[in-house]
């Protein structure tokens, strides 16, 4: 292959996987203030600096909204808060690694429903077997606490949601639409981290932390997965992102010593695996033909 090619290829893989350890690595930092802050807290001033960051470098005030479709937009905003929020407060009482296993069922679930391959029943089984080993429903999920486990599948429906969503609002507003749906989730959800938290929300001191939490796991991946989504085939995105539920459980390993069970690994390979099989076997959308 020749050395430009390569760089070309190689590239975009790259940042996408920076992209990836980027978004665990913020969760960690974040999962690291929920003693101080709590997660309500820590979930709202993380939406709040990256609202402010993404109003500042995109001003989608210069985009007139007359005529648009708002309710995407709203519903976006609405489920991206609530993804965040229920996520965190998952990250409370189960690890890193099996909350974004359990989150990634989200994207999975709206993946097989688009789909009628026969196959895909493998994939779900496939699903199935990593949810039982992870779930507290037998005793391969002993250990897992089941209001934690409750919130991270809450927070895949509602990834499945943005999904759906913010495709829809991206159709309508473009990168605009980033910007003013996270502006709608830290105005849901910050009256949620203020009642929970209080004035500690003001303590200047963590600013610079949660500031980093911010560009870790918001401005920075989604900057990132932009570039990536431009210059790689779109299975070939979906294939590689399906394997975040492992940066998840390695982060966690690294930044916060969780130690996770060999079922535990397990049930995280299955939900990759699956995730996998279902990117790879989804029949690409047929290009529009034009005179």
């Amino acid at each position: 292959m020749p050395r430009s090619r390569f760089i070309s290829t190689a590239f975009p893989i790259l940042i996408l996987i920076v992209s990836m350890a980027s978004i665990q690595t913020g969760a960690s930092v974040a999962k690291s203030l929920f003693p101080v802050l709590g997660a309500e807290g820590v979930t709202s001033m993380r939406l709040i600096f990256a609202a402010i960051l993404l109003l500042a470098i995109l001003r989608p005030w210069r985009t007139s909204l007359r005529g648009k479709p708002l309710k995407p937009l709203f519903i976006y905003g609405v489920t991206l808060g609530l993804m965040n929020l229920t996520f965190y407060m998952a990250l409370q009482t189960i690890p890193l690694g099996v909350a974004v296993a359990l989150e990634f069922t989200g994207p999975l679930a709206v993946a097989l429903f688009y789909s009628r391959k026969p196959i895909d029943f493998l994939w779900i089984a496939i699903a199935v077997v990593g949810l039982g080993l992870l779930l507290p429903i037998a005793d391969f999920g002993n250990g897992i606490d089941p209001k934690g486990a409750a919130l991270a599948l809450g927070a895949g429906v509602c990834w499945g949601l943005y999904i759906i969503f913010g495709q829809r609002a991206g159709n309508d507003l473009g990168a605009q639409g980033a910007a003013l749906g996270i502006s709608i989730a830290a105005i849901c959800v910050a009256p949620i981290g203020l009642v929970h938290s209080g004035m500690a929300l003001f303590d200047v001191s963590l600013f610079p932390a949660l500031l980093g939490v911010a560009i870790l796991s918001s401005a920075l991946p989604y900057t990132l997965e932009m570039v990536a989504l431009t210059r790689l085939p779109a299975r070939t995105f979906g294939t590689l992102m399906s394997i975040e539920p492992a940066f998840g459980a390695l982060s966690g390993l690294v930044f916060l010593g969780e130690q996770l069970t060999s079922h535990q690994w397990i049930a995280i390979g299955a939900i990759i695996v699956a995730s996998v099989g279902t990117t790879l076997s989804s029949r690409p959308k047929p290009a529009l033909v034009t005179d």
